[in-house]
């Protein structure tokens, strides 16, 4: 009976450990090395504690839309600006969420956007500098199931918006004389990300998903984004620019099946 109740326990903490082992490497596994190779081709990593910014909710309330806010954190005084700023939440299915490309002379210090997660991750925003150097920072959110989460609006509504663009300038508190503008672009669009579900049909729904958009004040480029099936239903981008005094705002957006969409408005009417 002793050697019985042995062996068992022997057996049970056997089992226990090889159920809990694999669980403890997934946690111990960290993707970020893997990713600097993959993504920027093994190029140095500075600390961007001073550089840049990321701010995202630690413990999501949706995983689907999920706020994260890019900043630049350069000084007044700093000579160097912001060329790029890519998003890569390590865990995803496809790690890189997105990268924007910044306008020379547009002076952009904040971005604000809405991504999907899938596993709980750390997020991070690497940072291109004109000095040609790459600047990291880094955040943890608690979220899971984002990338295969049904999509909110049904397919026939989804159409309907396809492509529809909507822009909104908000007042700001600075002196009148500021010419720096916050506004935000929004893109009727389902970004399918390919690990969703049809709930009829039961097969997987195609991606299918916005992966160029530009903005530009008349012809100068403000802000270019490379999105990937990261970016939630309906892209939203929120941000900051300078006014170089143009009358027009436009966009334009292009998808993974090849649709192009435009719009442009008049800043000048645009209202909060």
């Amino acid at each position: 009976m002793i050697g019985y109740t042995l062996r068992f326990t022997l057996m049970t903490a056997l089992l226990g450990i090889a159920i809990v082992a694999p669980a403890r490497a997934e946690e111990a596994y960290d993707p970020w090395p893997g990713l600097v190779q993959d993504i920027f081709s093994n190029r140095p990593m500075n600390d961007g504690t001073d550089v840049i910014g990321i701010e995202m909710p630690y413990r999501a309330e949706d995983a689907a839309i999920v706020p994260v806010t890019l900043r630049s954190k350069l000084s007044a005084g700093d000579s160097r600006r912001i060329r790029s700023i890519t998003l890569v939440i390590d865990r995803n299915p496809a790690p890189m969420a997105a990268k924007f490309e910044l306008g020379t002379d547009a002076n952009v210090t904040e971005i604000s956007t809405r991504v999907r997660v899938n596993n709980y991750t750390d997020v991070h925003a690497v940072a291109e500098l004109s000095d040609g150097q790459l600047y990291v920072a880094k955040t943890y959110v608690k979220a899971s199931g984002g990338c295969s989460a049904p999509a909110v609006k049904n397919p026939e509504e989804a159409r309907n918006r396809l492509g529809q663009m909507r822009y909104r300038q908000f007042a700001r508190e600075d002196t009148p004389a500021s010419r720096t503008r916050e506004a935000q672009i929004m893109i009727g669009h389902p970004n399918n990300s390919g690990l969703q579900m049809d709930q009829v049909t039961h097969f997987y729904i195609p991606a299918f998903f916005v992966n160029q958009l530009r903005l530009t004040q008349d012809d100068s480029l403000v802000l270019a984004m490379e999105g990937g099936i990261s970016i939630s239903e309906d892209p939203n981008l929120r941000f900051t620019y300078v006014s170089n005094g143009a009358k027009h705002f436009r966009a334009e957006a292009k998808d993974t099946d090849g649709h192009v969409f435009r719009n442009a408005w008049d800043v000048e009417k645009s209202g909060t």
